[in-house]
């Protein structure tokens, strides 16, 4: 309890986030490795549309509490439901690109909100 009370707001954020990948079988996105495939879960920090080689490109940077992966979805514009704020977990293969942890066209559910 008293560790509650004195840890931060982003720290118990990150806390919950972490509680809810055990609850769903994810794998933590910081312990995932190059060319494995994964199940995570997470919040979506961030969502912008970015073309990659001429083709629309819907990124969004998915945050589980331990490290943050991106989500890129070649192709489309926009889903709906993939905003910030909300929760999802997603399947795929992770690669490492530039440093970070990406996932092409993943296979996602949405989790209701407030989960």
């Amino acid at each position: 309890m008293l560790r509650r009370l004195t840890s931060s707001e982003h720290e118990l954020h990150a806390e919950e986030l972490r509680h809810d990948a055990e609850e769903v079988g994810a794998t933590p996105i910081a312990q995932t490795v190059d060319r494995s495939r994964v199940k995570v879960c997470g919040m979506i920090k961030t969502v912008t549309l970015r073309p990659r080689a001429g083709v629309p490109a819907l990124l969004a940077e998915l945050f589980d509490g331990s490290d943050t992966l991106q989500l890129i979805w070649l192709g489309r514009r926009q889903i709906a439901g993939i905003e910030p704020g909300r929760s999802l977990v997603a399947e795929g293969r992770v690669t490492v690109q530039q440093g970070r942890r990406t996932m092409f066209n993943p296979r996602y559910e949405l989790r209701p909100f407030g989960q």
